[in-house]
């Protein structure tokens, strides 16, 4: 029992049922877009993805942000939400390699 319950809490946030898609509709819905870039490239916000931070640190990130992001309650946005948040960012792929594109080697 004490084995399970330290997988849990060392899994952080593991047990909220992750979904992507409505990742990607919350992203968009409370406007993380708006300073991370649709698919979290960045802008005025730091890059998000392709390698999100683990589910925890997002989380804890943005209740209590550095910079100028404000911070956002439970009551604005859930664990599950940014869990689902994360889910999305961990789906979008690597940019290509410089040399694989072709502009950008004359």
């Amino acid at each position: 029992m004490k084995t399970i319950l330290a997988v849990f809490l060392l899994s952080g946030f593991a047990a909220f049922a992750q979904d992507a898609a409505k990742g990607k509709a919350t992203f968009m819905r409370i406007g993380c877009y708006e300073c991370h870039g649709t698919v979290g490239q960045g802008g005025t916000g730091p890059k998000l993805a392709p390698k999100p931070l683990p589910a925890a640190g997002i989380i804890a990130y943005v209740r209590k942000p550095a910079g100028g992001m404000p911070p956002y309650t439970a009551k604005v946005i859930s664990d599950a939400d940014l869990t689902d948040i994360r889910a999305y960012l961990a789906t979008v792929p690597e940019p290509p390699p410089v040399k694989e594109i072709p502009l950008l080697n004359p």
